[in-house]
């Protein structure tokens, strides 16, 4: 990247937009945020008390990303006042009184007051309800960017929308890019492909077109493959548990419903927030009518006992040696159907998969990640079925 600021064909494309929500799709080196982050300045120079805010999913990822190439961008353009950005809140204010925040998706301002315009930097490392809370208090515009290394709740809830669009962008479009960065990229598609267009290495081939060609990609080591979506909970199916993941400031409470229908299990999201206290979790639990067995994480006796002390009919897991390899296992042997509503679950089984070492070979461990649903679902998978179970399993 070169010490001053060049103005890119993605930056073009990206000011061209017109609608609401603008989807930046794009492989290593695009320029998204480069991109994105002046049309911003920009806006906040020219239109007095604009608040914008940027997101990503944690503060590390803040500073070393988004907010890093804020202030060189600023630098680059002789703009930067020093008295201006206030490094405790992360936060840029403008003479004319407009501002550009820095917020991180696991922290107590993730939702907050308000805003005119939101950036959502690298959008699928953030769950789609975080995205919807920060939505509804944006007034104007949204820029969402990321690399697409498998689809998720954008690509089926904000691009079906009529106010988005979508722009696809690749290192091609960067013309700060230095030749080393593009001879990088391009030797990773060597690994990919021979020289007459076939498959040399699947893992470097998928690895190309995510990160080369910015187009939709297949997470590599997904774990869950055998699911489907369904409208709803038809009145057949029948109820085998609910499952709990705790969680509060930085991970979120999930509430989890199991049923069987025609062999299958279907799953329905109850709950997937942060910040509730064990009160608002038998609220949660009443207004559903769970009047069943409840299977949640042992590691909180606490929590286990006061839900019973409300009058819920609930259990801790038991968790040994190996219970996540067996709990996915055990989920891994049926045919799954995932309720329409049920964003987080289905953004999380999008995205839930093996570590892997730097050669991409799969190292038999799941990431710890994108698991809050899945560790409430698996809870209730390990205590009521089994692999060669055939009927549901509830007792009363």
């Amino acid at each position: 990247m070169s010490n001053k600021f060049i103005y890119t064909t993605a930056l073009d494309k990206i000011r061209n937009m017109t609608k609401r929500k603008k989807v930046v799709q794009g492989g290593s080196s695009a320029g998204k945020t480069f991109s994105i982050l002046p049309i911003l300045i920009d806006r906040a120079i020219k239109e007095p008390l604009l608040d914008i805010t940027v997101i990503a999913c944690s503060i590390p990822h803040l500073k070393g990303g988004a907010m890093k190439d804020f202030i060189k961008i600023m630098k680059y353009t002789g703009r930067f006042v020093k008295s201006n950005w206030n490094d405790t809140n992360r936060k840029y204010t403008f003479s004319n009184g407009s501002s550009i925040e820095f917020i991180n998706a696991d922290g107590d301002k993730a939702i907050g007051p308000r805003r005119n315009i939101l950036y959502v930097n690298e959008a699928n490392l953030i769950s789609y309800s975080t995205y919807n809370q920060l939505s509804i208090r944006t007034d104007n515009d949204i820029y969402l960017d990321f690399n697409p290394t498998n689809t998720f709740w954008v690509h089926k809830e904000v691009l079906t929308e009529p106010d988005a669009e979508l722009l696809v962008i690749n290192y091609k479009d960067n013309e700060a890019l230095g030749d080393t960065i593009i001879q990088e990229l391009e030797a990773k598609r060597d690994k990919g492909f021979n020289k007459n267009g076939t498959i040399k290495n699947e893992y470097w081939a998928n690895w190309w077109k995510v990160y080369g060609l910015g187009e939709i990609g297949k997470l590599e080591g997904v774990i869950f493959t055998n699911w489907t979506e369904i409208e709803n909970v038809p009145k057949e199916a029948e109820i085998i548990a609910t499952g709990i993941d705790w969680g509060f400031t930085n991970d979120v409470t999930s509430i989890v419903n199991l049923y069987k229908y025609n062999g299958c299990i279907l799953i329905d999201e109850i709950c997937y927030q942060t910040k509730l206290l064990n009160k608002d979790i038998s609220n949660i639990l009443y207004d559903n009518d769970i009047d069943w067995e409840i299977y949640a994480d042992s590691s909180e006796p606490k929590s286990i006992e006061e839900l019973k002390q409300y009058g819920h009919w609930i259990k801790a897991t038991d968790k040994g040696a190996d219970s996540i390899i067996y709990g996915i296992s055990i989920l891994q042997s049926y045919d799954i159907l995932i309720t329409k509503r049920s964003i987080n679950i289905k953004d999380e089984f999008m995205r839930y998969c093996w570590k892997t070492d730097k050669d991409g070979n799969s190292l038999n461990k799941p990431i710890d990640a994108f698991n809050h649903s899945i560790d409430a679902i698996r809870y209730v998978a390990m205590m009521k079925l089994s692999k060669d179970d055939t009927s549901p399993l509830i007792s009363f």
